[in-house]
């Protein structure tokens, strides 16, 4: 499968959510999505990221936009992470990878010297016909669920 493009139609998924559902893109037709990637439920950076989506679902459900988080962590821990954040949106489990391949964001990272497969922070707007229109790669937490809210105001 090749990795998505701005521009471009991005390819029918499904992965299981935190309410117990499976859920696919497709699911969304007719709506503008907000994807983001995130490495790891509970962890400093993911839980800020997760908390800015949350404080801002209101503005982005007045625009069309659903929001949806993606980690490699199982249901188990994201039931823990909706309830103790109290997430208004869904998160989904990609123990396997697959849709991190798709969407280009399972890659090779380092710290503390050492090396391992892992979750590249990124987000990506998706328009209600299901094309991708913006993407960002490597974010910094810091202000970036406000940009993504003005990107979906236009």
């Amino acid at each position: 499968m090749s990795e998505v493009r701005v521009g471009e139609s991005v390819a029918d998924f499904s992965l299981l959510a935190s309410n117990g559902e499976t859920v696919s893109l497709s699911n969304y037709r007719g709506k503008k999505v907000v994807i983001y990637f995130y490495p790891k439920d509970m962890t400093p950076g993911c839980t800020t990221e997760s908390c800015d989506f949350r404080d801002y679902n209101g503005q982005f459900a007045a625009h069309n936009t659903e929001v949806i988080g993606i980690s490699p962590d199982d249901l188990k821990s994201h039931g823990k992470f909706v309830k103790k954040y109290e997430l208004p949106f869904l998160l989904l489990s990609d123990t396997e990878h697959t849709v991190s391949e798709q969407f280009g964001v399972w890659k090779l990272k380092k710290m503390y010297g050492k090396e391992y497969m892992g979750v590249e922070r990124s987000t990506f707007l998706i328009d209600e016909e299901g094309r991708l229109v913006k993407e960002w790669r490597s974010v910094k937490v810091d202000g970036h669920v406000a940009e993504v809210l003005a990107a979906v105001q236009g």
